[in-house]
């Protein structure tokens, strides 16, 4: 009875001896495994051209290294570190990244309402306007163009944030937090196939669409001030009806 006793006891020490061994390894398993899933899951997640992680760890190096703005594009001469405020005192990566996405939609909304300010007050096709100041055609057109031109602003408004903006339902939220997945301004849209390979390349367009966005913002700017002080066009205050 005492040798059957003790075989059992081998054999219980023996089967917890072999459960223990399994469960360790299927802790250290999938220990090991869920970072390289969150990595590879936040690899195949990226929205645009950019890759988030390779940004994030340059704008790390950058800032060790002490360049301004976490060494993001757009600073040139003769400007250079324009930062007469020091708005960039004490602000996080997130933080500019933020900042970053309102100045590129500001940049290519300004661009797009120069070039409006220079074309749509001789060539507007799409309704039936009578000329004059860009600034006063708005309230001519046909109501129907008031809907449209809403929805359609407000689809690509929605797409953005849908995009690259963070649910503020999630725990931690802060205003307008951006996805970690997601770089600013960069939303994978190239149609015509004009992105350069070349990183550095690349980092020149980048600097290049911030110059004339800004030049763009102030001239929307002056058109706008020009129009509602003189009631002429830009081409009539400069001599050139005909323009």
């Amino acid at each position: 009875l005492t040798k059957l006793i003790s075989c059992v006891d081998k054999h219980e020490a023996m089967a917890l001896a072999l459960c223990c061994t399994s469960l360790s390894f299927s802790n250290q398993f999938s220990g090991v495994s869920r970072p390289t899933r969150a990595l590879v899951s936040l690899q195949e997640e990226q929205i645009g051209f950019q890759n988030p992680i390779e940004e994030a760890k340059r704008a790390a190096a950058a800032d060790k290294a002490g360049e301004f703005c976490y060494g993001l594009p757009g600073a040139l001469p003769p400007v250079g570190n324009f930062d007469p405020f020091n708005l960039l005192d004490g602000k996080t990566f997130d933080q500019v990244r933020t900042w970053r996405e309102a100045e590129l939609a500001h940049c290519r909304v300004g661009m797009l309402a120069a070039a409006g300010f220079l074309v749509q007050e001789k060539f507007h096709p799409l309704f039936s306007g009578d000329g004059g100041t860009a600034i006063e055609q708005f309230d001519k057109l046909p109501p129907v163009m008031w809907i449209l031109i809403t929805i359609g602003i407000g689809a690509c408004e929605a797409l953005r944030i849908s995009v690259g903006w963070s649910n503020p339902s999630e725990p931690n939220h802060v205003f307008q937090k951006l996805l970690p997945e997601y770089v600013p301004g960069d939303i994978g849209f190239d149609p015509l196939g004009l992105k350069p390979t070349d990183p550095e390349e690349f980092r020149i367009m980048q600097t290049k669409e911030l110059q004339n966005g800004r030049l763009a913002m102030i001239a929307a700017f002056g058109f706008m001030i020009q129009e509602g002080v003189t009631g002429q066009t830009w081409g009539t205050a400069l001599g050139r009806p005909d323009f």
